[in-house]
Formats: structure tokens, sequence, C-alpha cells
């Protein structure tokens, strides 16, 4: 069964951002946290979302993905795909592919709530789509950084 969040209603400005969940896992947060979020992100980072896609997949899945796509064969949190073409970063297209199962993991491994370990992962996702990487111990430093600041943002 999919689930996602209500459609914007008839006159509604289209959403920014879809969420859908396959994976069957209880979302512990709500839409308009992450809404939240991706506009301090723009504001934060002067970027522009134009469509953002979440996708709460199970481990099979996030595998299939990895596997596919990374040539990479196992379970990760989190694997962002920006789809857009544009160096402006002021129409930013992308889909976060999210593995509930083991945010779900982490949040307990991290000793934090569901609710801040899935929102730092979409956290996570939109920096990585912004322009953020992780590849060094340098530029995990710096996007920790910036997780740890947009969740004080929604939270205080």
């Amino acid at each position: 069964m999919m689930t996602t969040f209500p459609e914007p209603e008839a006159g509604d400005s289209p959403s920014k951002l879809e969420v859908f969940n396959p994976s069957g896992h209880t979302l512990p947060f709500q839409e308009s946290d992450l809404l939240s979020l991706l506009e301090s992100i723009e504001k934060g980072e002067s970027v522009q979302f134009h469509s953002i896609e979440f996708v709460f997949t199970g481990e099979a899945g996030i595998v299939d993905i990895n596997s596919t796509y990374l040539d990479r064969s196992y379970v990760t949190d989190i694997i962002s795909f920006r789809l857009d073409d544009d160096e402006s970063d002021q129409a930013i297209e992308g889909t976060l592919y999210c593995c509930a199962p083991r945010i779900a993991e982490q949040s307990e491994e991290f000793d934090t709530t569901p609710e801040v370990e899935f929102l730092r992962v979409a956290i996570h996702g939109m920096l990585h789509l912004a322009g953020y990487d992780d590849q060094t111990d340098d530029d995990k430093a710096v996007m920790t950084s910036r997780e740890d600041y947009y969740l004080q943002t929604l939270f205080h």
C-alpha cells in the first residue's frame, strides 16, 4: 500500500514536496515539518527547490536502487538524485530515496527519537541536492553541522 500526504486543494499553489511511503513504515513526522525544513534550507543555503520527492522504501528497495544506480549492494539510509540541470540552484528538482527501517534503527543507535532521525536524514538529502558532499571527514563534519543547525531551527 502506498501512502502519500494529501494533495493540495484546488486553488492552492502546487506543492514543492511530495512524500510517498511504499515501505508501509509509520513515518514519525508531519508534512509541515518537511516543508518548514525545505524553506529553511532554501533561505539558509540561497537555493530554491522546485520539486522534491521523498520515497520511503524498505531495505530491499534501497538495496535495489543502490545496486542499480550506484553499483553498491548494501542498505543505506538515503540516496539522493538531483534531476535538474539548473546550475544556478534556483530550480532544484530531486528524488530522495529513504530506507525507513534503517532510519528507525539509526534512531536507536544514535539514541535519538525516530522523529529527529527521520528529519535529520531528510535534511541530509536536501543538503545533498543543494550541493553538499560527504565523501571526506571534513565534508561530513560540515554537513553534520548544517543538519544540527536546521534541526535547531525546527525545534526552537
